[in-house]
This record gives C-alpha cells, sequence and structure tokens, in this order.
C-alpha cells in the first residue's frame, strides 16, 4: 500500500504488486482486493479483468463482502466473465446477506426485471428498503418509484414523497424533479407551487432538463413565481439544447403567441420545426399551418400537405381536417375527393364538428363507388392506428 501510494517511499507499482502478491498469496483478503483494484485501474500493468476477476474471487469466497458485490457486477456486465445473471445475483445476495448496501440495491434490480431469478418485486423492495435504511441513495430513489408507480406495492404518493425527499436532501436531481411534480400537483403532500419552483430550480441547475422545462413552464405562467417570460424561454432554450421535445415545443409556442416578447414566427418556426423532425404532430400541425399561412416562412401549400399529413397519420384530427380540406381544393395536392372524405371522416369521428360539415359537403360531389373506398379506407386507417 505504501509503494502504491508513495507514503514513505518512492511511488512504485511494481513493488506494489509483488507485496500485495505475497500477502493475497497467504489468503489476505485486503491484499487480495488491492491487487484487483491495480488490474481493474491498470496501475503498472495493462488492465486486467481476468486478474480483477481472479483477485476478487479468492476474496469472495473467504466471505469479503466488497469482493462478493465486485463478482455480482463482473457476472452481470460480463467483465472478465460470461454474463451470467444468475451467478450475479447469487454473488449480490452473499454481499447483501452480510449488509452490503450496493449488493442489496443490485440485488433489488434483478429481482425487479426478474434477471437470473423469478420477477419478484416483493423482494426487489424488500431489498431495496435494506439498502435505503443504510443511507443508499440509489435504493432511497428505487422505493420512491416502486410506492408512485404502485409496482409490487399500493400507490403510496406520501410514502413516494418521503424517499424521493431523503434523496433529493443530498442533491440528486432526478429526485428532487420528482419532489417538484410532487408539490406542483399536490401528490402526497399539499400543492405548493412555490415549493415546487424552489425543487425545480435545484434540479434545473444541475443541468435535469425536464426540470428546466417545467421550470420554465411555471416562470410563463406565474405558477409560484412572478410571471417572467424572459425567464420562461431562458429555461425553455437549455431544456431544448439538451433535446427536451416538450422544451422545444413550448419554444414554438411561446414565439408564435409573443408572450411578453412580441410575436416571432421565424423563430417560432425554427423551434417548431426541430421537434416536428422528432416525430412530434402537434409541431407537425403547426409547420402545416405556417407554410399554409405563410407565418414564418414562405407560403407552401405542398410543404404544408406534407408536414399536415405526418401529423395526420398520428391521429391528430386539427391535422386530419386540414388535409381533408387541401384534398378538397386541391391546394398542393391534386383535388381527391376519396381522400379528401376519408381523412374528413376521421376527424368527423373523433369529435370535429366542421369534419363532419366538409365531409357531408364533399359527399354530395362523390360516386357512391367513391364514397365506399373512401369508407375503406378510414376503416383501413384505423385498424393500422390500433395495430390489428
Amino acid at each position: 500500500w505504501m509503494y502504491e501510494y508513495g507514503k514513505g517511499v518512492e511511488q512504485d507499482y511494481i513493488e506494489a504488486i509483488s507485496w500485495y502478491k505475497k500477502a493475497a498469496d497467504q489468503g489476505d483478503t485486503k491484499a487480495q482486493l488491492n491487487l484487483s483494484l491495480i488490474y481493474k485501474y491498470g496501475k503498472g500493468v495493462a488492465t486486467d479483468y481476468g486478474q480483477v476477476f481472479y483477485w476478487n474471487n479468492k476474496a469472495a469466497e473467504k466471505g469479503s463482502a466488497i469482493a462478493q458485490f465486485n463478482l455480482g457486477v463482473m457476472y452481470e456486465f460480463g467483465k472478465g466473465v460470461k454474463e451470467d445473471y444468475r451467478q450475479a445475483a447469487e454473488w449480490y445476495k452473499k454481499a447483501a446477506e452480510q449488509g452490503h448496501s450496493e449488493a442489496q440495491t443490485s440485488l433489488g434490480g434483478l429481482y425487479e426485471n426478474g434477471k437470473g431469478v423469478d420477477e419478484d418485486y416483493t423482494e426487489a423492495i424488500y431489498w431495496n428498503k435494506k439498502a435505503a435504511e443504510q443511507g443508499d441513495t440509489k435504493a432511497q430513489l428505487n422505493l420512491g418509484d416502486f410506492y408512485k408507480n404502485g409496482k409490487g406495492i399500493s400507490e403510496d404518493y406520501r410514502q413516494a414523497f418521503y424517499w424521493y425527499k431523503k434523496v433529493a436532501e443530498q442533491g440528486d436531481a432526478v429526485a428532487q424533479l420528482n419532489i417538484a411534480v410532487m408539490y406542483e400537483y399536490g401528490k402526497g403532500v399539499s400543492q405548493d407551487y412555490a415549493q415546487a419552483v424552489r425543487w425545480y430550480k435545484q434540479a434545473a441547475e444541475q443541468g435535469q432538463s425536464e426540470a428546466q422545462n417545467r421550470l420554465g413552464w411555471m416562470y410563463e405562467n406565474g405558477k409560484g413565481i412572478k410571471q417572467d417570460y424572459n425567464q420562461a424561454i431562458t429555461w425553455y432554450k437549455k431544456s431544448a439544447e439538451q433535446g427536451e421535445t416538450k422544451a422545444l415545443l413550448n419554444l414554438g409556442i411561446i414565439y408564435r403567441k409573443g408572450k411578453g416578447i412580441g410575436e416571432d414566427f421565424t423563430q417560432s418556426f425554427y423551434w417548431y420545426k426541430k421537434v416536428a423532425d422528432l416525430g412530434d404532430a402537434n409541431a407537425q400541425l403547426n409547420l402545416g399551418l405556417m407554410y399554409e399561412y405563410g407565418k414564418g416562412v414562405d407560403e407552401d401549400f405542398t410543404k404544408a400537405v406534407y408536414w399536415y399529413k405526418k401529423a395526420a397519420e398520428q391521429g391528430d384530427t386539427k391535422a386530419q381536417l386540414s388535409l381533408a380540406e387541401m384534398y378538397a381544393s386541391g391546394d398542393g395536392v391534386p383535388e381527391n375527393f376519396v381522400l379528401a372524405y376519408k381523412w374528413g371522416n376521421l376527424a368527423s369521428a373523433r369529435g370535429r364538428d366542421k369534419a363532419k360539415e366538409l365531409k357531408n359537403e364533399i359527399r354530395k360531389r362523390m360516386t357512391r363507388d367513391q364514397i365506399a373506398e373512401a369508407q375503406r379506407l378510414s376503416l383501413e386507417w384505423e385498424k393500422r392506428l390500433s395495430g390489428e
């Protein structure tokens, strides 16, 4: 150890390995563990997971909980040994029964996901609780999830809040986000927008993208904090830069509506396009509208149809109605009453009154065969959407 860390002697990994081996060969578990770390991190030698496994196995067989946990990790992730969840579970359990908190959490994860053991939420909760009571933050976060989602246990937001708060107070951004959401919606705790803002801000300042988006929304709507559109945009942008689709959409909306900043359709189009390319139907609909009416972009009916169709295929009724209108008028696409009726029919079935009026108007200009074909296409689309 003195040679490894240069305490009282010049640092020399080769000498450290030599002395560790002498002790390890006599069964000293600390030396065996130290050797495993030397080989894991490549100190004075090439990284060698085979040797890491060898020395951990030696220490584990002598009862070292740390080594047993390490073997569990190696078997679970296939490091230095072939991936084997059953062996991982066995070694995690040996360490867990000795009170090793990380092993308890890992064993709980295997029970939760049915890896190497039968899926068993009761066992998963049992081992996570053991670890959580020792202060393991991952286990505490897991328990919050179990109680919030009612996995293997009755849904209990108060218990979820209890465990999330323990982790949140230690600075975990995901737990802080969960606490904020619970304050915002009054789940497991009295609704308190100011507290929601407080916790969103803590998570957001750590770079948690969902919290940044939610904090932006709180600023935009003046919930728990003074309304401030510039702050809303600042936090939406931080979130959007990490690819948070809701933030991208919110930026498109805020620039389109010009809340506190004046309308800016060019910026609105920019942000809608980013999220539309990711498949968001609302953004695709808005791009269609912007192309149809020349907002933030040159008027282009063909591109309007393209984006309406993207959103319509996902079931957006406003897009379906707009697409029906385009086919009926022949704007951006050849006039086609069959397709106009199809999309109008689908939008009408989902409660769009204007679509019903359009469908009935188109129907007057169609033959019976055309109506039958449009109805067939509608049914075919419905079956495809439902996965039949």
